[in-house]
């Protein structure tokens, strides 16, 4: 594999936050697929207190070249004053899934060139 990939995880106290952020992370290919899980239970500590909330998983799929700008879409769009951006690195996995979350997280194809 000569990319690398991670995935990365967040998580809003919306559904409609969540889908937000997955279709902007896709829509500017910083990610090639952004998958909602939830709602989850978490339990936390924020400002001194412990806090529980239900809440929306965005799991991202994406390359390592690719996640500063993923975390500063996902820092700029979400409502979190610290939201959770959490990489994971993909040790292994189909070779042809890799290969399309490359493809559709590189640069565009040049637009052809009229004659």
């Amino acid at each position: 594999m000569a990319d690398a990939y991670v995935q990365v995880t967040t998580t809003t106290d919306s559904r409609s936050e969540a889908a937000e952020l997955a279709k902007s992370a896709v829509s500017e290919r910083l990610a090639a697929c952004a998958q909602l899980v939830g709602p989850v239970a978490s339990t936390y500590w924020w400002e001194g207190e412990i806090e529980a909330a239900e809440e929306w998983m965005v799991v991202f799929k994406t390359t390592v070249d690719r996640f500063d700008e993923l975390a500063s879409l996902i820092t700029e769009e979400h409502s979190y004053d610290t939201p959770e951006i959490i990489a994971t690195p993909v040790v292994a996995g189909s070779m042809d899934y890799l290969a399309w979350v490359a493809e559709q997280t590189g640069p565009p194809e040049p637009e052809p060139e009229e004659v």
